[in-house]
């Protein structure tokens, strides 16, 4: 069966919400491969890598009946899809906004750089990198695929997590205790899990 993102006027609807989720997120890879510091030890080029290859996989699989969610489930799937789509990125919109310019795309930090817990750092290490989660794998669900889905999150699960070690590191050695305590206090990704 013809995943709704290929079908009229689901299409419109899905292609819109993607394009508009993912705007900013290229003009921040573009600057971020321009200006990358050796302390990203390769994490944007991982990031990249592993979420290109499982976004060209997540499209094919779409396409096979054995591997999409139920018929019934169609047109919510497509949905709640959407939906993820438009959250995971409202969320990563207010995590550029909370770290300001200590966001960067890439990993960096500077000794006068202040630890931001406010907003959803409040909750979490690395609420962005949830969103970024949420978002990919918002484009398997909406295109009607449980394994695209999977694939996605497993695929921006492991490149996020490989940041994320880059990324500590990198803020215990340059701030040190300041973030030390930061990260006593949250989980990772998930609240009070991971």
């Amino acid at each position: 069966m013809r995943p709704l993102p290929f079908v009229w006027p689901y299409a419109l609807i899905f292609w819109a919400v993607f394009i508009w989720a993912y705007w900013r997120e290229f003009g921040i890879v573009g600057r971020a491969s321009r200006e990358q510091t050796a302390s990203d030890s390769k994490s944007l080029q991982v990031i990249l890598l592993g979420q290109s290859l499982a976004f060209f996989a997540a499209y094919p699989l779409a396409w096979v009946p054995a591997l999409q969610f139920p018929l019934a489930y169609r047109f919510a799937s497509f949905f709640i899809g959407i939906a993820m789509l438009i959250a995971g990125s409202l969320l990563r919109r207010h995590c550029f906004r909370m770290l300001g310019t200590s966001f960067t795309g890439d990993v960096r930090a500077s000794a006068d750089q202040q630890v931001v817990d406010r907003g959803a750092y409040r909750i979490l290490r690395h609420p962005a990198y949830t969103a970024g989660i949420i978002l990919n794998t918002g484009v398997g669900v909406g295109l009607g695929s449980w394994m695209a889905a999977l694939l996605l999150a497993v695929a921006s699960t492991a490149v996020y997590i490989y940041r994320i070690a880059v990324e500590e590191r990198t803020l215990l050695a340059v701030i040190g205790e300041p973030y030390r305590e930061f990260m006593k206090t949250r989980k990772r990704l998930i609240p009070f899990l991971y």
